[in-house]
């Protein structure tokens, strides 16, 4: 009313301009207070858990945690987008264009992931905030510290963590912790000779029987101890909990291999411990996402090194979903040093992938995968594009070309905040070099390393709005290789003009696929095989309820990965019978590998009864007790999150039920 009486005696006395100022002034405050309102009634939902999202299947948002964290989330939202990002930034993530992925940590200036250098970290030690940390001389330190330092750098980001070799990684320890069994063998035969006098110990062949006794202990303990070593950490990564919501940090382990005794104990113990599962009813360890890493000459086929563990990995897969497997041979990994794994292909679990780092340093393979991570995605939702462009394939494409571009400068317009930070904002991180790089003094050092992905959703949708027919068609495909050659091209050119590490991502879209189909609903209504479910379809994937055959998914899906150069995944649905079929699995496996898809996975039901621990596909009761407390796990993004009826969003529920068995289309394979 005061405003009221104001300006109308602004008008009064002539006073136009300044009435003018003054109303737009007041158009301006009742926006903020508009907007105040508004966030306060979000922040208000979050805290009293009223609006249940599931927006990251790894947080439990009624936990005080997961409340506390969700309200802190709108708040740094609300600020990032408000008093941060450019207007072209913003619109373009209020448009449903282009999205920009964890706005809470934009506000913050933190980065996405990063694959953990943990030769360094191990054979050294390190810092913390409160202590210093003496390097491993043993297995089972060196397993306890791995969990220490994901725990640590987890919480110096908002992404996932990872150890890219972590067969090799371990070889020194085993051997440290084999020549301590060694010599207490040797003391304790020496004193059993020394008490009874029954060995005359110049004799040579005593001399040998002495030390295939000792040989023989240090091997019964040096396993025994990798054995409890690979259960602790399967043990801690499933319950030390951390950042908002009782999170699980999101780990992932690479290996497969390392040919050398010590490397493979290490890699037979990481399956053993997957297939025996953990708690005591053995439930399937969500974490770490385990990545079996597939070698011709290595693995792959009978009579190679490691070909027994690659068949010890498949038996795991059919049991608890891990490992995934990702192709050490994939073609655009080209320049790898086969004689160092930190260059080897490895991933994070839900697609990430170091390409050719543009900035490596003098001596550097630029494939080193290790100190290196994602630092900041956006996604481009295409399907939104397509309608704008009238459902026309030029004019799409014309648009399509002008959002790269939006969405590149939105990337440097994040990288340039992000690197604006102080070095003290992550401690652990920069003082330990976690981070490739980094000269003591500018952020910039470290992160010119890491990838700035540009991602995108719903090819599928997308190629149905513009020409009726998705990639499984020849017309299909024809148009999405055109548009991920665009992608493609525009990323390679990105990366010389700017000197930085552009990628193309086939975004993992958890949230995403839902989020932005509500919208989307909203503007455009519901439109038979586009809009007419929950969710968009993830990256460049064929829609999971067409009704395709293993072979046939990997053969339509494997023309598009080498498109990608910052992440992607193929999985095939299969029924849970397979895994009384591991010959299948090897077929499937290796089809992939030689299709060259980076990044594979097989979904198998994975449902376990909680009272008995009987695990196999039951659904709604268990077969052996009758129980209904069961947790039915299913695959997010590339993760295994919860019991996806409680813990995926509406989307992805949807989604996961819709999933056609692939493996339904093939003819005998029950053998």
């Amino acid at each position: 009313e005061i405003q009221d009486i104001i300006e109308n005696e602004l008008m009064e006395f002539g006073k136009f301009e300044l009435a003018k100022k003054y109303i737009l002034y007041r158009e301006e405050r009742t926006k903020i207070r508009n907007r105040n309102s508004q966030l306060m009634k979000d922040i208000a939902k979050k805290i009293n858990a009223s609006d249940i999202q599931n927006q990251n299947a790894n947080v439990d948002e009624n936990s005080f945690g997961g409340r506390a964290g969700e309200a802190r989330d709108e708040l740094l939202k609300d600020y990032a987008l408000n008093y941060i990002v450019s207007d072209m930034s913003k619109n373009n993530h209020l448009n449903n264009e282009i999205y920009i992925h964890d706005l809470s940590s934009y506000a913050l200036g933190d980065h996405n992931c990063l694959s953990i250098p943990f030769d360094d970290l191990l054979a050294k030690g390190f810092n913390t905030r409160q202590t210093d940390v003496r390097p491993a001389n043993s297995i089972n330190t060196a397993f306890q510290l791995l969990a220490v330092i994901f725990q640590l750098q987890s919480l110096q980001q908002f992404g996932g963590v990872s150890a890219t070799h972590l067969d090799w990684t371990m070889v020194p320890y085993v051997r440290k912790s084999f020549f301590k069994h060694w010599n207490d063998g040797m003391k304790y035969i020496e004193n059993i000779n020394d008490v009874s006098g029954s060995m005359d110990m110049s004799i040579e062949s005593d001399y040998y029987k002495s030390f295939s006794k000792a040989y023989g202990y240090a091997i019964d303990k040096t396993t025994k101890e990798l054995q409890q070593a690979v259960e602790g950490m399967y043990h801690n990564l499933n319950t030390l909990q951390s950042r908002s919501g009782n999170q699980l940090p999101f780990t992932s382990i690479n290996y497969g291999t390392c040919t050398l005794p010590e490397g493979r104990m290490v890699i037979k113990a990481l399956l053993e411990g997957s297939i025996k599962g953990v708690g005591k009813v053995h439930r399937t360890p969500v974490f770490p996402c385990g990545i079996f890493q597939c070698m011709k000459g290595v693995n792959r086929k009978e009579g190679e090194p490691n070909y027994d563990l690659f068949k010890l990995a498949l038996k795991s897969t059919a049991q608890r979903l891990y490992p995934n497997y990702c192709n050490v041979d994939w073609s655009v990994n080209v320049g790898y040093d086969k004689n160092d794994p930190k260059t080897y292909v490895s991933t994070m679990g839900c697609r990430t992938y170091n390409g050719y780092d543009i900035n490596a340093e003098i001596g550097v393979n630029p494939q080193t995968k290790d100190g290196r991570g994602n630092i900041c995605p956006v996604t481009i939702i295409i399907p939104t594009l397509a309608m704008e462009a009238g459902k026309k394939v030029e004019p799409f494409m014309e648009l399509l070309d002008k959002k790269i571009h939006e969405a590149k400068d939105m990337l440097i317009e994040r990288y340039n905040y992000i690197i604006s930070q102080s070095p003290e904002a992550a401690r652990f991180m920069y003082e330990n070099n976690l981070m490739a790089g980094f000269d003591g003094k500018t952020i910039e050092s470290a992160m010119k390393h890491g990838t700035l992905a540009i991602g995108q959703l719903g090819l599928a949708e997308t190629l149905r709005i513009l020409i009726g027919k998705d990639q499984t068609t020849k017309e299909g495909m024809e148009l999405a290789k055109r548009i991920e050659k665009l992608f493609k091209d525009r990323c390679a050119e990105f990366k010389e003009r700017y000197k930085l590490n552009f990628g193309v991502y086939f975004t993992p879209a958890e949230n995403l696929c839902y989020t932005s189909m509500k919208k989307f609903q909203k503007k455009y209504g519901k439109i038979k095989d586009i809009s007419d479910k929950d969710f968009f379809t993830n990256s460049m994937h064929c829609s999971v309820w067409k009704e395709l055959s293993p072979f046939e998914k990997i053969d339509i899906e494997s023309q598009l990965t080498g498109y990608s150069s910052a992440g992607c995944i193929t999985y095939v649905e299969l029924e849970g019978t397979v895994k009384n079929n591991l010959d299948v699995l090897e077929i499937l496996v290796n089809y992939a590998m030689d299709k060259d898809i980076p990044y594979f996975a097989l979904n198998i039901p994975n449902d376990t009864c909680l009272d008995c621990g009987y695990c196999d596909e039951f659904n709604d009761k268990c077969p052996e007790c009758n129980s209904e407390n069961i947790q039915q796990l299913r695959r997010v993004t590339g993760y295994l999150t919860g019991n996806y009826k409680t813990a995926f969003n509406k989307g992805k529920q949807q989604e996961t039920e819709l999933r056609y068995k692939n493996s339904k289309k093939l003819s005998n394979w029950r053998r």
